[in-house]
């Protein structure tokens, strides 16, 4: 199962987007999205790490996971709300992280 398939059975809806550019665009546009949980290697000049910050600058309180199976979060490149998941994971263990970060 994928992660959008996952989060969709756990009752979310999962908004996709290849590159940061796109998914701050939805970020500013959408006030319903509740969470954003991004890969490091993104499509275009901004990574996962960066979309995080500027995510949380925003959205400051938005719950967001980062995940990677090639990158190790250095602790400046991370907001402080954010959580690191590395892979290989299951879909289960992000909405676990997820999950905890929505319930404070």
């Amino acid at each position: 199962m994928d992660l959008s398939d996952v989060l969709d059975a756990a009752g979310f809806e999962a908004l996709q987007s290849a590159s940061a550019e796109r998914a701050l665009s939805l970020l500013t546009g959408r006030e319903d999205i509740v969470a954003l949980i991004t890969d490091v290697e993104l499509s275009g000049k901004t990574d996962g790490f960066e979309l995080a910050r500027a995510a949380a600058q925003m959205r400051p309180g938005l719950p967001i996971v980062v995940v990677s199976g090639r990158s190790k979060p250095d602790p400046d490149r991370m907001p402080p709300q954010a959580r690191f998941v590395a892979r290989p994971c299951r879909g289960d263990d992000i909405l676990d992280e997820l999950r905890t970060l929505m319930t404070g």
